[in-house]
């Protein structure tokens, strides 16, 4: 049986110090795969592997388009392409942005649900608005676990916020304790798998009916909030592994079944 041996997680402004205290805490014999995507303009050069090797105990890798995943290594997005998994490969696409950024959380979070079911883990630290939280939610519809960095420590604790508000969070814990934490989660074994792949790839929302808050400035915050807690009651829907390629690839993704007399920003 496998454990939770898929950890994807993300972050976005004041990120970078919870990240480094959690890969800190990760143990050389991690039986597990990590994924890390941020959000960063799309013309920059990453240097965050080489910002992680500096404390990893694990390797620390660039994401490579079509690579075989291995065991007990860090992958990190790279600029301007949405990362994503497929059943044993990274894959590296230009599909639309979501939540105004790309790479964004929500895109990976999907695929791992999608791929790997019950043995993800996601994982949100510190960052403003809401990506990640519909991903999040499909990692749990699909039986995968999720922890959240907790709130009260964070930068900017916007996403673990939504995150907590809406989706039901299996740890909520200070960056300091979250390696110790998912080295325990990996070595657990994970839940079963799907029998046979839901009628129409049905593993959770995947479709928001708005680009979340990020989409949202002001007061329409709050109606974001609204939107998004509103999708994730509405059930399954079809799950799409990644975006399907618009004519003009820097678009923001289209929003699906808007409601009414909400405006696009």
């Amino acid at each position: 049986m496998h454990g939770h041996d898929i950890v994807v997680l993300g972050f976005s402004a004041g990120g970078i110090e919870p990240l480094l205290q959690l890969v800190a805490g990760l143990p050389s014999d991690l039986p597990a795969s990590v994924f890390v995507v941020h959000h960063f303009p799309t013309h920059s050069v990453s240097a965050l592997p080489s910002i992680l090797r500096r404390v990893a105990h694990l390797p620390v890798t660039a994401a490579v388009d079509d690579e075989v995943i291995r065991p007990g290594r860090i992958y990190v997005g790279r600029p301007d392409r949405h990362l994503l998994l497929e059943d044993g490969r990274v894959r590296l696409a230009r599909g639309p942005r979501e939540h105004g950024n790309r790479p964004a959380l929500d895109p990976l979070f999907r695929s791992a649900a999608r791929a790997y079911g019950p043995r993800v883990i996601g994982v949100i630290l510190s960052g403003t608005l809401d990506d990640g939280t519909i991903g999040l939610h499909a990692i749990k519809a699909a039986g995968g676990l999720a922890v959240v960095q907790d709130p009260e420590g964070a930068a900017y604790p916007g996403m673990p916020h939504s995150a907590m508000q809406h989706v039901d969070v299996d740890h909520v814990a200070p960056s300091g304790e979250l390696g110790a934490l998912l080295a325990r989660l990996a070595a657990q074994p994970a839940g079963p798998a799907w029998e046979s792949t839901p009628p129409d790839g049905e593993i959770g929302p995947a479709e928001p009916a708005v680009a979340g808050t990020a989409a949202l400035r002001g007061g329409e915050a709050e109606r974001g909030s609204i939107i998004i807690r509103e999708t994730l009651l509405q059930g399954p829907v079809r799950h799409a592994l990644a975006p399907a390629e618009p004519a003009d690839p820097d678009a923001e993704r289209p929003p699906t079944d808007r409601a009414p007399g909400l405006r696009k920003a």
